[in-house]
Formats: C-alpha cells, sequence, structure tokens
C-alpha cells in the first residue's frame, strides 16, 4: 500500500532515517542560514494533506511521514494546535441526563414486574420482553446507526436518540388501560431504538471533547447517567405505582409515573438542541488530531468490521464484556422476581436492592474511571474488576436465601460496585486496543455482544427460577462469569492510543477560550518517534 505523505508547505520533504525529523528541526549554527530558509524548488507551497489515508493506518505510519500543520477538515483549523473546550462538560453533562432518561425507561417495568402483569393481565415473560426488547432491537440497527454517527456526526446521533426517547414516552400515555397492552409494547420499542444511538456514543463523546488524561473519568461520567437511570428506576416505580387491585388507582399512578418521564424527555430534547455541538474548534488530544488526519470519507463499514474482527485481542474483549453486561442485563431484569419469591410482599425492598447494586456500581464506574486515567493500566484493572465481579455474584447467589435483607443489600452492593464498574472499562478499553479505528464501531461491537448475551441469558435464567429455583440460576451465571474472567486474562494491552498520545512533547492541556473568534498562532511541527 502506498503511504501518502504530508509536507510542510517551507520545508523539504526528506527526514533523517534515525530520528524521522526533517533536515529543518536539526539545530544548525548560528552564523549560517537552515536549508528551510533557502530558496529552492521544494519550497513552492504544496496541498496541507495530499490524500487520505486508510483508517486502519497505525498512528506511527502518520508520524513517521511528518508534522501536521494544517487540516482538511472542515470546523478544524489547525490540527497541531491542541485545546480543550468548557464546553465539554455541558456536553457530557446532557448526554448523561438523556442516557439516564431512557435507561429508567428500560427497567421501569421490570422493576414491578407483579404490578405490570396485574394491570395488563399478562404473563411474566410478556413483561420480560418489555426489557429485552430493548436488547433486541440494538443488534440489527448497530450498522446502521455507526453508519450515521461517522456521515452525520455526534449531533445529529444526540438529536436523534433524544427525539426517540422523547416521542416513546408520550406513546405510552396511551396505554393507560388494561386492554392497551400493545400500545405500551410500541412505546418501549421506539424508546429501545433511541437506545441503540445512545450506547455507543460515551467513548466518542470523551475522544472527540475530551484531553489525553480526562477521556477515562469521561466516558465513566457518561456511563454514569445510564446507570443512574437504571437505580431511579429500580427506586421510583415501586413508591409511585402501589400494588392494589383497584385498576382505576393503579391506572391513575401509573400516569403520574408516564408523565414524569415524559417531561423530563422533552426537556433534555430541548437542552440537547441548545447545548450538543459536533466537535471542538481544536481537537482535544494529539491522538485526537492524528485520528482526524487518518480519517477517510471513503472508509468502508465493512472492512471497519474485518479489520477489528482480525484483532484478536479486540475479539475476547467483545466476548468477555458480554458475558458481563449480559449477566448484569439478566439480573436487573429478573430481580423483582428473585426477590419476591424469597421476600414476599417486599416490592419496595427490591426496587432498593436493585438501587444498591446500581448506586454501588457508578461509584466503581467514577473510581475506575479516575484510576485508569492516572495509571493506564487497563488489562490488570480490566481483570481485578472482573474476577471481583465473580465473586460478588458467588457471593450474593450463597446469601440471596439467608431470610435477612439487609445482608442482601450488602452483598448485592458489592457484586454491582464491580459488575456495573467494569462497563465504563470495557468501553476504553476496547478504544485503546483498536484505534485508530472508529470509537463507535468498537462500542457498538461490545453492545451487539452484551445484548446478544442479554438476551440468552434472561431467558435462560428465567427459565430456571420458574422451574428449579433462584439459586439454580443464578449459578448458570456464575459459570458463564468464570469463563470471562478466565478469557480475560488471554487479552494482551496493546495501548495504540496511548502510545499516540505519548508521541506529544507536551501533553498540558489548554483551556480555549471560545469567545475569542481570531486567534493568531504559527503552525507548530511536531517531531514524533515511530512506535
Amino acid at each position: 500500500m502506498k503511504i501518502p505523505t504530508w509536507r510542510s508547505a517551507m520545508a523539504p520533504p526528506s527526514r533523517s532515517p534515525r530520528s524521522g525529523r526533517t533536515p529543518a528541526s536539526r539545530p544548525t549554527p548560528a552564523s549560517r542560514p537552515t536549508p528551510a530558509s533557502r530558496p529552492t524548488p521544494a519550497s513552492r507551497p504544496t496541498p496541507a494533506v495530499s490524500a487520505h489515508p486508510s483508517s486502519s493506518a497505525h498512528p506511527s505510519i502518520l508520524a513517521q511521514q511528518g508534522g501536521l500543520t494544517q487540516s482538511s477538515i472542515p470546523g478544524t483549523e489547525d490540527l497541531s494546535v491542541i485545546k480543550v473546550s468548557k464546553r465539554r462538560w455541558a456536553v457530557v453533562l446532557v448526554f448523561s441526563c438523556y442516557s439516564m432518561c431512557n435507561a429508567f425507561q428500560w427497567i421501569q417495568y421490570g422493576s414491578i414486574s407483579n404490578i405490570f402483569m396485574n394491570f395488563y393481565g399478562v404473563s411474566a415473560f410478556a413483561i420480560d420482553w418489555l426489557s429485552m426488547c430493548y436488547m433486541l432491537t440494538y443488534i440489527p440497527l448497530l450498522l446502521p446507526v455507526a453508519w450515521m454517527l461517522e456521515k452525520f456526526g455526534l449531533r445529529a446521533v444526540a438529536l436523534t436518540g433524544s427525539a426517540l426517547n422523547c416521542l416513546g414516552a408520550w406513546v405510552k400515555m396511551g396505554s393507560l388501560k388494561p386492554h392497551l397492552f400493545p400500545v405500551t409494547v410500541l412505546g418501549q420499542v421506539i424508546c429501545s431504538v433511541a437506545q441503540v444511538f445512545i450506547l455507543g456514543m460515551p467513548s466518542r463523546i470523551a475522544s472527540v471533547w475530551f484531553g489525553a488524561n480526562e477521556v477515562s473519568t469521561a466516558c465513566s461520567i457518561a456511563v454514569f447517567g445510564n446507570q443512574l437511570g437504571i437505580a431511579i428506576g429500580f427506586l421510583v416505580p415501586p413508591v409511585l405505582v402501589p400494588n392494589t387491585n383497584d385498576q382505576d388507582k393503579l391506572a391513575y399512578h401509573i400516569s403520574i409515573m408516564f408523565y414524569i418521564i415524559g417531561g423530563v424527555a422533552t426537556l433534555l430534547f430541548i437542552l440537547v438542541i441548545i447545548v450538543f455541538k459536533e466537535k471542538p474548534k481544536h481537537p482535544p488530544s494529539r491522538a485526537q488530531s492524528l485520528s482526524y488526519a487518518l480519517a477517510s470519507p471513503d472508509a468502508s463499514y465493512l472492512s471497519s468490521i474485518i479489520r477489528l474482527f482480525k484483532n484478536l485481542n479486540f475479539v475476547l474483549l467483545v466476548i468477555t464484556y458480554g458475558l458481563n453486561a449480559g449477566a448484569f442485563y439478566a439480573l436487573s431484569t429478573l430481580l423483582n422476581r428473585m426477590v419476591i419469591s424469597h421476600y414476599p410482599g417486599e416490592e419496595v425492598n427490591a426496587g432498593r436492592i436493585g438501587l444498591t447494586i446500581v448506586i454501588s456500581g457508578m461509584l466503581g464506574a467514577v473510581i475506575s474511571g479516575i484510576w485508569l486515567d492516572r495509571s493506564k493500566t487497563y488489562k490488570e484493572t480490566t481483570l481485578v474488576v472482573y474476577i471481583m465481579s465473580l465473586v460478588g455474584m458467588v457471593v450474593y447467589t450463597l446469601t440471596l436465601n439467608l431470610g435477612h435483607l439487609w445482608i442482601v443489600f450488602i452483598t448485592a452492593g458489592t457484586m454491582g460496585f464491580f459488575m456495573t464498574g467494569y462497563l465504563p472499562l470495557g468501553f476504553e478499553f476496547a478504544v485503546e486496543l483498536t484505534y485508530p479505528e472508529s470509537e463507535g464501531m468498537s462500542s457498538g461491537l461490545l453492545n451487539v455482544s452484551a445484548q446478544v448475551f442479554g438476551i440468552i441469558f434472561t431467558i435462560s435464567q428465567g427459565q430456571i427460577i420458574n422451574n428449579y429455583g433462584t439459586m439454580p440460576g443464578n449459578i448458570f451465571l456464575c459459570v458463564f462469569l468464570t469463563l470471562g474472567a478466565g478469557l480475560t486474562a488471554f487479552i494482551r494491552a496493546d495501548l495504540r492510543r496511548q502510545k499516540a498520545n505519548k508521541e506529544t512533547p507536551d501533553n498540558k492541556l489548554q483551556e480555549e477560550e471560545e469567545e475569542e473568534s481570531n486567534t493568531s498562532k504559527a503552525p507548530t511541527t511536531v517531531s514524533e518517534e515511530h512506535l
């Protein structure tokens, strides 16, 4: 494959084979003019980017070809200027909030499944499908949404996701009669489509908006919103919707919950319109700057997927992430049924146990993100958290039927700290292993694996619980978490994005002053070492 070269307008293209620097970058005596100062035919201006390299090119290839001084990407003035925007925190906060709203709508039926079974007169399996439809719709829609993310950008995907989330919430308003179960299914399916526009975005937002020492923290904050929505979904429905046989009273309380979530979803859609921008004025990190330069408008998504699946480390991560997240989805969907079977009439406490799992998991996610930004120990942290997820699941399984709710709260919280805290770790580890491939594609494939295993685990564990009890159902999950922990040990820590960031001589971040309309900066030529 022929590698295109980038030339500085006033520097000759030749390089020292040892250092990879141009002659102009070597120190010369002050009394003699440098080669770059002599007029030569090579000093005529050339286009900033002569061709678009394949997105599969390793960043070290780009480093050997020359420093980046100008970008052909519209909206990015100078790829050599590395700054972070003040708007980045508003962007990730708004995303986190509408992700929270969508996650609430996923679990709001499962957290009081027995009450909705009574209201609509349907089976437990039908209520389970209101949760599993979130997993099912993700699988066929991943590639179209990944294409849309690359073609139209973050803002378009954010607007579509928040709009669908809002629409689904309002459709559910028409399902407040016992015979209108199909309407609530329609509203839930619309919300599940919105989820496809949400789940793959945390790592993309972190990479596009945040600096090299903030990406893991930002990703964990973005995932934090989704987990907070699940937590609220466990806590609020049992409080707002009491277990009563009076259908009119039940419809009234369900309507209150639906109207609240509809109003919140509408407000968040408006905030997305106001706050969300496509990307900052300048790339926030050297890795992102190189990613812009490597991006090709003619990139094939099929070839990108093929490259990803040729990456053995990433394939192992896809499987292990799916096993862990799938177990979490199954536990969340079936938690109410498991707790009620051992502690009848404790719907509210079942919701509080779910809340404890997710709140402790959010704490684990934030701590993991901060730790990764400081230590960069992706493989070691992922493996330890995975093993502790297995240990927590085993302890939860052995203590669920002891007859003491306070023990269940403690063991469930410990399990959630590691199991839910693992989710942002997987996203960030995937980006490191697959850079400079699209973050949306790598995250999307992780989520597809999670949805597939989530459906399999939810159906299988539900049938095991119905026929044999809760302990065999939880042991079923323990077996697969053991498999996941073993496979994680074989993943090699090929941290490509970290290597690209280390090529920058000065990693200090600068806050971008958005109000400045004109900045006069001399182009910066950055010499890079071969990875």
